[in-house]
């Protein structure tokens, strides 16, 4: 299991903005040595309960709430990892748990029993949590990712682009799901991961676009869409 804590910070910028800002982090900062071009694909599949308490929670700012999201890199990815995000306070606490491709493929359908033959906690935890709240799979997002790491403080900086999702199918191994724009694709979402403080020059980056921060998930803009809450 991975565990991560850690502040973030979330700007909304145009892609203009994008291609400055990453061009001039990759003089500076290590490239995620999955980038290749315009960055590589996530694919999450996001769970609720039967009441959309994760999603109600995050519409009325909750201070302390929690996500169970199951992620892959592409529909040829022969594992997913299945996340909780914690929220607490300005802290973002995020474990992760890898799973075969066969076992993630399951817990798209609805069955959380391959998280019984898992040693770690977390798999004993989610399967728990996931029954007695009765979590089904809600919606899944797609987006490409450029990412940028500094090894102080353990920055990482994201440009989330082209963000799609659906909440019609749920199986995140289909090379053909059929998704729809969840935001307009002239912007990026700008993702600022740090523990601490942050250095000079990122600081000098988020003052150019400071009047774009946002705190909308990408789970809360898929029900979003479909609920035509103006987020």
């Amino acid at each position: 299991m991975n565990e991560v804590l850690r502040q973030e910070r979330k700007f909304l910028i145009g892609l203009p903005d994008y291609y400055q800002f990453s061009g001039n982090l990759a003089k500076v900062m290590m490239e995620d040595p999955h980038n290749r071009g315009d960055g590589y694909p996530i694919r999450s599949l996001y769970f609720d309960s039967l009441e959309d308490r994760d999603f109600q929670e995050k519409l009325d700012g909750v201070s302390i709430r929690r996500k169970i999201r199951l992620r892959c890199y592409g529909p040829g990815s022969d594992f997913a990892l299945l996340e909780v995000k914690q929220k607490e306070a300005n802290l973002q606490k995020k474990r992760s748990l890898r799973l075969p491709r066969a076992a993630a493929a399951r817990l798209t359908q609805g069955d959380y029993s391959p998280l019984l033959t898992c040693p770690e906690p977390l798999a004993q935890e989610c399967y728990a949590l996931m029954n007695i709240h009765a979590y089904r799979p809600r919606s899944v997002v797609e987006y490409r990712r450029r990412a940028f790491i500094a090894k102080e403080n353990k920055i990482r900086v994201t440009f989330d682009h082209h963000i799609v999702g659906t909440e019609s199918h749920y199986d995140i191994f289909d090379s053909a799901l059929n998704q729809y724009p969840l935001q307009d694709p002239s912007l990026v979402v700008l993702e600022v991961k740090y523990n601490g403080f942050l250095l000079s020059y990122i600081k000098d980056m988020l003052r150019d676009c400071a009047t774009g921060e946002i705190s909308v998930s990408k789970y809360g803009l898929s029900r979003s869409v479909s609920k035509h809450i103006d987020f």
